[in-house]
């Protein structure tokens, strides 16, 4: 089955990498931006790195969301409400929406190793609050590296999915594992996405101070899950 994901913030490096991955996969990616031009102009990137028959476009946002089964959020943490905002008009009745912001320092001028409080308790929450559910929220791919989303190797790494719906929770499994070395892990219930959230900022720790780009979560001692 080929869905059509949109995502959001689409041109930074992490949005981008997913976008290659999924239309690699032969997903219908369309790249949101809230440059229109920004976000064509990676579109049409995309589109000559994959080749073939992909399907891609870009457009602004609200746009981009659109008729999109899947929507995946990848904005800087101080554009996340505002964003949510504007694209919740655009939204389809039974849209996923795919959190995998991260509610770093740097939103409030500090650093990328630390994370800022967030009154709802997180990031993945604070859109399922804003959303009022116009959207099932799935918290996901907090801890997964641009650089080697961008590359052609396998990522041996592991996505922790928090939500409170199965469905949701099903449909995100398996976009995991459209992307090679990739494994899906159920993090249990949405409210569980600070714990992520917070993991995400340790490994920007350990990448820094081990002059790395590239390290993930893996999480031994699990036996395979299901790719079914």
């Amino acid at each position: 089955m080929v869905r059509k994901i949109a995502v959001v913030g689409g041109t930074g490096a992490e949005g981008y990498g997913l976008a290659l991955r999924w239309a690699r996969a032969g997903e219908h990616i369309v790249i949101g931006s809230r440059d229109e031009q920004r976000a064509l102009a990676a579109a049409d990137k995309l589109q000559k790195e994959v080749g073939g028959s992909a399907q891609v476009s870009g457009a602004e946002n609200q746009q981009a969301v659109t008729g999109a089964d899947v929507v995946v959020l990848t904005v800087p943490f101080q554009a996340h409400a505002a964003t949510i905002r504007h694209i919740k008009p655009a939204l389809k009745a039974g849209a996923i929406l795919v959190d995998a912001s991260v509610p770093l320092a740097t939103a409030v001028g500090g650093k990328a190793t630390q994370t800022i409080g967030v009154w709802d308790g997180s990031a993945a929450l604070q859109a399922a609050h804003a959303l009022k559910g116009a959207a099932s929220v799935v918290s996901a791919f907090q801890n997964v590296s641009a650089d080697l989303l961008n590359d052609t190797r396998d990522i041996e790494s592991d996505v922790i999915i928090c939500t409170d719906d199965p469905t949701a929770r099903a449909v995100v499994t398996e976009l995991v594992h459209q992307i090679p070395g990739l494994r899906a892990l159920d993090g249990g219930a949405l409210e569980n996405s600070h714990i992520v959230e917070q993991i995400t900022a340790l490994l920007i720790t350990l990448n820094i101070r081990h002059k790395s780009h590239s390290a993930g979560l893996r999480i031994t001692g699990l036996d395979e899950p299901s790719r079914k």
